[in-house]
C-alpha cells in the first residue's frame, strides 16, 4: 500500500451514489472511503427515494469486500479488491478511514460539516502518505473548489462513465457536407426497392469523418438528404430521402418548419426505428413533433395501441408529491408541456376542449410516473419520455429496459436545462444514451437546430 506509484483515491458520498460500484474503477490504485461517507449512505439508504437504492447497492458492495473474517486492523490498512469479470483490471485495495477518531490539526477545514470532514481526511492522508499521490474524488463542484483552496493537490471529478469530454463533441445525428454531396464522389451504385432508392458509395471518398447507422446526411443545397442504413469498412449505403419529401411529411396536421424537423419526423414515423432521441434548445419543436407523430401512429395509422407519457418529477424523479387524486391527476402539473401541445394541435377545432377529451380517450393517452415503471413490460405502445436531461444513466436504462415488443420510445430533452444537483451536460443520462445508441440500427438521434416557437424565443435563445 505504500508504493509511491500507486495513488490513493478518497471517495466522496456522491461518487458512490452516482456509481455504486465505483470502488472497482481505479485499476491498480487504492481506494479509501471515510467513515463520514458510510454515515451519509446510512442516512440515505432508508429513504423512499430512487437514490436510496443506489446507496444500498454501494453498502452491499462494501460489505462483500470488508465483511466476513476481516479484522478492524485490516479494514483500516486495506483489503484487496476481489476479482470481477466486468472489472478485471481492479487489483488495488479498499480501506475505511476512521475520520471521527482523528483530531485534525491547525490548517484543516473548520466546522463539523460532512464535506469538511472528508476534505480534512484527504489532507491528513496527503500529509501522512507523502510523497504518494492522494486524490479526492467528488462530483460536487463547490467541494472541489473548497478542497483545492484547503491545500489538496489533486482533486478530480468522477469521469469513469463519462463518454465524452465536451458536449460540443456529442453526435447530432446528422452530418452536413460542404458544397454539393455528389461532388464528393462519382462512384455510386444505385438500386430501387419499391418506392425507395438506395445508394452505395465508397466511404473513403467522403472524408475522415465517422459515420453511424441511421445518421442523416445533408449538404449545403436544398435538395439532397439521405439516411445511412448500412455501413461497412469500405462502403456506405444510404436511403435517398430528399429534402422536399421530408418537408412535405405530415403528422396530425403538423408539417416540418425546417429540415431538422423533417429528419426528426421521418424517424418518428418510421416503425422500424424503436428509439428516437430528440435534443435541442427550448422552442425547437421536440415535444410538438413527438406528440403529433404519436397521435398519427396510434389514431390514424393504428400501428400502436396507446400513448404513455412520462417525465422526471421534482427531487430528481423520485416523488410525485402529495397532490390529491389518482396517479394521472398527480402527474398532470408536471406534464403541462404535453397538454399545452395537445391544445396547440386542436386549437382550430370547433370545440377544442371536446376534441382534446375525445383524443385523450381515442389514443388512450396515459400519464405515468417514472417511479412506477420498474418491473413493468410495456407492449404495443408509443412512450414519450420528456425532459430526460435530468435523468441519470441508470434511470434511463430502467425506462428503456421496460420496452416490450411493438413499442416505440421517444426521448427528448434540452441539455442546457439540467436541474439535477449532480448532473452536468456530459454526465446526463440523455448524453449517455445518445452516445451509446448512436450506432444501433434500431435507433435514431436528431439535434433540432433552430428555435421555431416564436421570434421572441429565438432571440432569447441566441442572446441571453
Amino acid at each position: 500500500m505504500e508504493q509511491d506509484d500507486r495513488k490513493l483515491f478518497v471517495l466522496d458520498t456522491n461518487v458512490l451514489l452516482h456509481e455504486p460500484l465505483a470502488i472497482y474503477s481505479f485499476k491498480e490504485h487504492d481506494v479509501v472511503v471515510p467513515m463520514t461517507v458510510l454515515e451519509e449512505l446510512d442516512l440515505i439508504k432508508d429513504r423512499k427515494r430512487d437514490v436510496s437504492r443506489d446507496a444500498r447497492v454501494a453498502i452491499r458492495a462494501l460489505e462483500d469486500i470488508l465483511g466476513g473474517q476481516t479484522t478492524p486492523e485490516q479494514i483500516v490498512q486495506g483489503v484487496p479488491l476481489p476479482r470481477r469479470e466486468d472489472h478485471s483490471d481492479a487489483n488495488g485495495t479498499l480501506s475505511i478511514f476512521p475520520d471521527h477518531q482523528i483530531e485534525f490539526t491547525i490548517g484543516s477545514m473548520p466546522g463539523d460539516s460532512n464535506d469538511n470532514r472528508i476534505i480534512n481526511t484527504a489532507l491528513h492522508l496527503q500529509k501522512t502518505h507523502h510523497p504518494r499521490t492522494v486524490v479526492l474524488v467528488t462530483k460536487d463542484i463547490n467541494m472541489r473548489l473548497k478542497a483545492k483552496g484547503a491545500g489538496i493537490e489533486r482533486v478530480e471529478d468522477y469521469r469513469t462513465d463519462q463518454l465524452i469530454d465536451d458536449i460540443r463533441f456529442l453526435t447530432k445525428g446528422f452530418h452536413k457536407f460542404d458544397g454539393d454531396f455528389w461532388q464528393h464522389t462519382d462512384d455510386v451504385t444505385t438500386e430501387s426497392n419499391g418506392r425507395h432508392t438506395v445508394h452505395t458509395v465508397p466511404i473513403d471518398k467522403l472524408g475522415d469523418d465517422i459515420f453511424y447507422t441511421n445518421q442523416y446526411l445533408l449538404d449545403e443545397g436544398k435538395e439532397f438528404c439521405g439516411r445511412i442504413i448500412e455501413k461497412t469498412a469500405t462502403e456506405l449505403k444510404f436511403l435517398d430521402l430528399g429534402q422536399e419529401r421530408l418537408m412535405n411529411l405530415n403528422a396530425w396536421g403538423i408539417r416540418p418548419k425546417n429540415i431538422y424537423q423533417g429528419m426528426a419526423l421521418q424517424a418518428l414515423l418510421d416503425p422500424a426505428i424503436d428509439l428516437v432521441i430528440l435534443t435541442g434548445p427550448a422552442g425547437c419543436g421536440k415535444t410538438l413533433l413527438a406528440m403529433a407523430a404519436a397521435l398519427e401512429m396510434v389514431v390514424e395509422r393504428g400501428k400502436y395501441e396507446k400513448i404513455i407519457v412520462t417525465r422526471n418529477t421534482p427531487e430528481i424523479a423520485e416523488s410525485i408529491g402529495f397532490l390529491p387524486g389518482t396517479e394521472e391527476e398527480k402527474m398532470t402539473p408536471w406534464l403541462a408541456a404535453i397538454t399545452d401541445t395537445l391544445e396547440v394541435l386542436h386549437k382550430n377545432d370547433v370545440n377544442p376542449s371536446g376534441s382534446m377529451n375525445y383524443i385523450m380517450d381515442k389514443a388512450n393517452i396515459q400519464f405515468k410516473s417514472i417511479n412506477f415503471m420498474r418491473g413493468r413490460s410495456i407492449q404495443n405502445s408509443v412512450v414519450l419520455l420528456d425532459e430526460c436531461q435530468n435523468l441519470t444513466a441508470s434511470q434511463i436504462k430502467t425506462m428503456i429496459t421496460r420496452m416490450g415488443e411493438g413499442t416505440k420510445l421517444i426521448c427528448s430533452g434540452n441539455l442546457a436545462q439540467i436541474d439535477s444537483n449532480y448532473l452536468t451536460a456530459v454526465t446526463s443520462g440523455l448524453t449517455y444514451i445518445v452516445e451509446r445508441f448512436k450506432d444501433f440500427d434500431g435507433s435514431a438521434n436528431v439535434y433540432l437546430n433552430g428555435v421555431v416557437r416564436s421570434r421572441l424565443a429565438e432571440f432569447a435563445e441566441e442572446n441571453l
